[in-house]
């Protein structure tokens, strides 16, 4: 069907049809062997390395929309498909065929007293919707752990990178079929209208799960407005607390790492928690090596009693994400009252402790209710990858059903077993 889909009636066809084609597709992918999806995504990851050129041609369509419609530097390179960031997608591929397949894994088989043994065994989820923005390689990403996951998938990139993932959506096809696995387990939405959004996270008859990758304003909508069960993370508002027993050069390591090694990730520490008891001995070098860099520090009154450079904090710096050089920085009187504004200001994605003490650790990961909660660690860890997940399709702060980085296994749900010999109830 056309991509230059004009009325209402004719989308809702189309996206109704992609619903029916990836639920059909979904059975036969989850019935897949292991062999056959790693096959799959080997023939993918060769054909992205041949098809090169055509996907930079594809590519270059949208750069230059993207430039005539005013697209930021930023964003421009983001879309980029240089020739580096397609090899990666193709050995990200191989990397996810390299991985343990979570499919019909069986656990916590135990006799009960009838004689029957229950267990548990995981499967797919069935058909994933995924709507993301701007770089046309979460196309492949998502692909590889939708299918290494047994799971179809339907995926709505931004409309600046039309070109460039119907090119890669493709070569997905053409990998599937060689391996004998249905094209249409992989199926990108080819209109542009915004409405075909509003049409798939309605579409409970076809789709289980919706994931959002992108801005808080477009996981806001798809929060609010989806009828389907939605896996997202809004804010990664992150806190690093420095205890009065925290070590001062492992301090100074982390709380510089989290916020500096990437600013614009959902991991960077955005406020800084500081003890009244060790305060005057870290923040001063902390500071000159924020000033070094460049990143503004907004405090308290006894931070800025103490940094002269330090902007007064209002309110809402306590609950903003700057994803810039912009740090809050806040003097409290000890773990309790840290673990009080964490409470109050977390977006539940990342919190780090910096100490020394067993007690006040343990006390930190029990009672801090976020979906990474760390000892003596770097806010930057809170990935897949770090994780050992090989991959991840995005971060979850939900409790239900995935919780922190969302990789195959989070893709997956697990069932009942019962094994019997006859056995009847009596």
């Amino acid at each position: 069907m056309s991509a230059n889909l004009q009325s209402i009636d004719r989308l809702k066809e189309y996206m109704q049809t992609v619903g029916k084609q990836a639920r059909e597709a979904g059975r036969l992918v989850a019935a897949a062997e292991t062999g056959a999806k790693n096959a799959a995504l080997t023939a993918i990851a060769d054909k992205l390395e041949s098809s090169v050129g055509q996907l930079q041609a594809e590519n270059r369509k949208d750069l230059v929309a993207g430039k005539d419609s005013g697209l930021s530097d930023a964003m421009l390179d983001r879309l980029e498909l240089t020739t580096e960031r397609i090899m990666s997608m193709a050995e990200g591929l191989r990397q996810v065929a390299g991985l343990p397949d979570p499919v019909g894994e069986m656990s916590a088989l135990q006799y009960q007293p009838s004689g029957i043994q229950v267990g548990r065994m995981r499967v797919p989820l069935g058909v994933i919707g995924i709507i993301y923005e701007s770089r046309p390689n979460v196309t492949a990403d998502a692909a590889a752990l939708c299918l290494k996951s047994g799971n179809a998938t339907i995926l709505r990139g931004g409309s600046e990178a039309i070109h460039s993932n119907k090119a890669i959506a493709d070569c997905i096809k053409q990998g599937l079929e060689a391996a004998g696995l249905p094209a249409n387990a992989v199926q990108v939405v080819e209109t542009t209208d915004r409405a075909a959004v509003g049409e798939l996270i309605r579409m409970n008859d076809y789709v289980d799960v919706i994931v959002p990758r992108g801005g808080k304003g477009l996981i806001e909508r798809i929060s609010n407005e989806a009828t389907v069960a939605v896996i997202k993370h809004l804010d990664g508002i992150c806190h690093v607390y420095i205890d009065d027993d925290a070590d001062l050069d492992k301090a100074i390591q982390v709380t510089f790492n989290s916020k500096t090694q990437r600013y614009g990730t959902c991991n960077t520490l955005e406020t800084l928690l500081v003890s009244e008891g060790i305060a005057r001995e870290v923040l001063p070098e902390l500071g000159g090596m924020f000033a070094e860099t460049g990143v503004e520090l907004r405090g308290c009154k006894t931070t800025c009693s103490i940094l002269a450079d330090a902007k007064p904090a209002t309110d809402e710096d306590w609950d903003t994400e700057y994803l810039a050089p912009v740090l809050s920085v806040r003097v409290v009187k000890g773990l309790d009252e840290a673990i009080d504004h964490i409470e109050a200001h977390s977006s539940r994605h990342t919190d780090s402790i910096i100490t020394e003490n067993y007690t006040r650790a343990r006390r930190f990961l029990r009672e801090v209710d976020s979906s990474s909660v760390m000892v003596n660690a770097s806010t930057r860890f809170a990935d897949g990858f770090e994780y050992g997940l090989g991959a991840e399709i995005g971060i979850s702060t939900d409790k239900l059903h995935a919780r922190g980085p969302v990789g195959l296994e989070g893709l997956t749900t697990l069932k009942f077993i019962v094994l019997g010999d006859g056995h009847v109830r009596t």
